[in-house]
């Protein structure tokens, strides 16, 4: 069984009736306090991390349409509980195993309403529930957090609701953020002392939680409402114009307790830590699919951001049979699991109505016989109203996942729709990449053939734009990985420096070095990660593409080395016996030091890639070496400007 809770203890104590304002819980460490008061219109609480006071007088309530506020409710019963586990989920991204360590406060008022807060070592969660059951409504939830200070916020700025969540993480303090201004989630706040990411995970049949400014050092929770009524955009099968929304939330029928997202403020003294926090993974909703083995990560071959520019073959590229048979044989040839076919192979409107210019049939019989299996790229809303049948056919047809695209919204109806095609592809056991997507707040726990998504600004962007910088990738670690795996699509073959760079919507390039691309691959989490480049030019760069289609997309064992936000990364990464290492720089050059203290005892052999002596004027310049290293190895590390380098470290075998 996956998902197995190894050890547990419960500690609870029950008060039928209770006159108390105030109530406390703290971090199985005792280093973060959260302070909770009902005494006043909204229930209040406040946040210490070492006896320092980070948050204050936070406000939390939720207005049901058949209940009365925590305003006019008072507390009936507490439950305490105190839990120390261990899980193991069915894909391990970062690790094999997660501790879950966290002490419980939940308080019950006469409203039917409960608050649970969970304090773990790492941060801190709250959410609401409800034990009414049938239909009612959610008209709101109050959600304002007060900070003590006007401390700098990474603040992915949005324009409106209706969003792919494809954002940089824009520099503010909280008092230069008005009311207009709106973010999606994930965003970082810095108080200098800790990080605080504030996300959300066990988003279920609810819409999921935008910020707005304030104007003073607080952040307020804001949802889309409801949609009523929705149309497309003349000419268009994909972009929407929202006609009309209710004014409530969300609305509920049911015949049990119902449960809403977890508010997660995930804690780091320093930067480091945030890249191996779990929280957003250990709120989710646990397993439901039965039997998830045939859930299979790795890697896919890209066509799109490439423009199916392939060369030196003798046919014509584009949308075309052999053109796909050529992305198997590449596929096949360095042991990449998938390809997939992007935009194009359907004709749009009507996805199950292939076009001519390809058999998908054939396709899909050549890549089986060749080891390598098709994904196939659909519009949300093409299959939206047909759903079952039409993954049913991709699964006859023998595809084996599928990529949704261009919902860009996560109202209450949308995630609803996030979490019905999780449950029907995985009744035809198709994995699902989420693009044109809002951030991951728990659906992969419990469906795990979601495998990965987006939501995240990446590499597709240097197609028409200038801003995928390395500062940008050493950003997103920091915030938007911690809500969950980001399907950044990194591998670019053609690279410059930023001087060099130019946009180029079917040759595109990145803006950092060849060894910054391939290091991307260790330090971005997505279990299913896309290899973007066209295969010709991975087959021409051929000592580059063998060691990146050697690196695993799921880990045992997670170490960072150093991280600091926007400046580096240092990583080491566990699969089996082989470790991975890897260092990401900024736009400035550097030297790290990188000591192999975390390997056991023994000798290793060390393959490793580092930026070319003239990197920092032609990017694409690497040099590959061999090294012989232990436990007690220290390393000397030179990074380019928007350099990189990477290493996979084997154990010698013993000689007899």
């Amino acid at each position: 069984m996956h998902n197995k809770v190894l050890s547990v203890i419960f500690l609870l104590a029950f008060s039928s009736l209770t006159v108390a304002k105030e109530y406390s819980v703290t971090s199985p460490d005792k280093k973060i306090l959260v302070n909770i008061d009902t005494s006043g219109k909204h229930l209040r609480y406040s946040i210490s991390i070492e006896k320092n006071l980070v948050i204050n007088n936070a406000q939390a309530d939720i207005s049901l349409s058949h209940a009365e506020s925590l305003s006019s409710a008072s507390v009936v019963s507490v439950d305490k509980k105190y839990v120390d586990s261990t899980i193991t989920p069915y894909i391990k991204q970062k690790t094999a195993t997660i501790t879950e360590h966290y002490h419980q406060l939940a308080l019950h008022f006469d409203n039917g309403t409960t608050i649970e807060y969970r304090v773990f070592d790492e941060g801190v969660a709250y959410r609401f529930s409800t034990n009414k059951s049938g239909k009612f409504s959610v008209e709101n939830e109050v959600v304002k957090v007060n900070f003590v200070d006007d401390h700098l916020v990474q603040y992915p700025l949005e324009k409106s609701f209706y969003s792919h969540n494809e954002r940089t993480y824009q520099p503010f303090k909280l008092k230069e953020i008005n009311n207009k201004q709106m973010a999606s989630l994930p965003l970082l706040v810095d108080t200098q002392q800790y990080k605080l990411v504030f996300t959300e995970s066990g988003l279920r049949n609810y819409p999921g939680l935008w910020v707005r400014g304030t104007s003073q050092t607080a952040l307020e929770g804001i949802h889309p409402k409801r949609v009523l009524s929705s149309a497309l955009k003349p000419g268009s099968d994909r972009n929407e114009v929202i006609n009309k929304r209710a004014n409530d939330i969300a609305t509920m029928n049911t015949d049990s307790p119902t449960t809403f997202p977890w508010r997660i403020f995930a804690i780091s003294k320093n930067d480091a830590d945030l890249l191996t926090n779990q929280l957003t993974y250990l709120l989710a909703d646990e397993l439901e699919i039965d039997d998830p083995s045939w859930i299979k990560p790795g890697k896919v071959a890209w066509d799109w951001w490439n423009a199916n520019n392939v060369y030196g073959v003798d046919f014509k590229a584009g949308i075309t049979t052999d053109t796909y048979k050529y992305y198997i044989d590449f596929a096949s040839k360095y042991g990449i699991e998938y390809i997939i076919l992007d935009e194009g192979w359907y004709e749009l409107g009507d996805a199950l109505k292939i076009v001519d210019s390809i058999d998908l049939q054939e396709i899909i019989k050549y890549g089986h016989e060749k080891g390598v299996d098709v994904i196939l790229w659909v519009i949300w809303e093409t299959i939206e109203e047909d759903l079952d049948h039409i993954l049913a056919t991709y699964q006859q047809w023998g595809a084996k996942g599928i990529k949704v695209d261009f919902m860009q919204r996560d109202d209450q109806h949308m995630v609803n729709y996030y979490w019905r095609v999780a449950e029907v592809a995985a009744k035809h056991q198709l994995l699902v990449n989420f693009h044109g997507s809002y951030k991951p707040a728990g659906l992969r726990r419990a469906y795990p053939n979601v495998i990965t998504r987006e939501g995240v600004r990446g590499l597709e962007h240097n197609k028409w734009a200038e801003y995928i910088t390395a500062e940008h990738n050493l950003t997103l670690p920091f915030i938007r990985m911690v809500a969950g795996p980001m399907d950044y699509t990194p591998g670019a073959m053609v690279n410059t420096q930023p001087e060099n760079f130019h946009v180029s919507f079917n040759r595109p390039m990145s803006k950092t070095t060849r060894v910054h691309q391939m290091a991307l691959y260790v330090v971005f989490e997505s279990p299913l990660q896309m290899l973007a480049d066209s295969p010709s030019n991975y087959l021409k760069e051929h000592e580059s593409t063998a060691f990146i289609s050697q690196v695993p997309t799921v880990w045992d064992e997670t170490v960072i080395l150093s991280a600091k936000i926007a400046d580096h990364i240092v990583m080491a990464r566990r699969s089996g016996e082989e470790w991975f290492v890897a260092a990401l720089g900024n736009s400035k050059a550097a030297n790290h030091t990188i000591d192999l203290d975390f390997l056991s005892e023994g000798e290793y052999q060390m393959e490793f890639f580092q930026d070319g002596v003239n990197a920092d004027k032609y990017a694409s310049d690497y040099k590959k070496k061999y090294q012989s290293v232990n436990q007690h190895s220290s390393l000397s590390v030179h990074l380019a400007p928007s350099g990189g380098w990477v290493a996979r470290i084997s154990k010698k075998e013993s000689k007899h």
